[in-house]
Formats: C-alpha cells, structure tokens, sequence
C-alpha cells in the first residue's frame, strides 16, 4: 500500500505545474505542495523524484538511522 502520492498539477494562473504530494495516499487533499515553477509535468515529477533520492542518499551525521 502506497503512504504517499505525488501528483503533478497545472495552476491555470500561471501555467506552469507544481507538485502536490499527499499522505495518505488517498488524501482528497494535499500534505504539502511546490511553488508553480514548472514548465512540464514530467518536469515536476523528475523533480520531486531527484528530490527524494538525493534526501535518502544524505548519509546522517549523527548516526540517527
């Protein structure tokens, strides 16, 4: 079962997407939201994606694993 989900949402104002993530999964509304600053939703997805990632690969410093 997915704990979160990430959607990629064009603001009709400015046209560009943003990212809104939601938790749970099935939330009608979004945990947290981007900024619209994208020009693709395929953009705002590899964002968020390469966000994630570099996140889990920071290695802690105090050993808090």
């Amino acid at each position: 079962m997915a704990l979160i989900r990430l959607d990629a949402v064009k603001d009709q104002r400015s046209g560009l997407y943003y990212v809104a993530i939601f938790h749970p999964a099935d939330a009608e509304q979004p945990f947290v939201t981007t900024e619209p600053r994208y020009k693709t939703a395929a953009a705002a997805e590899n964002d968020a994606i390469a966000i994630i990632a570099a996140g889990a690969n920071n290695s802690s410093t105090n050993g808090d694993r």
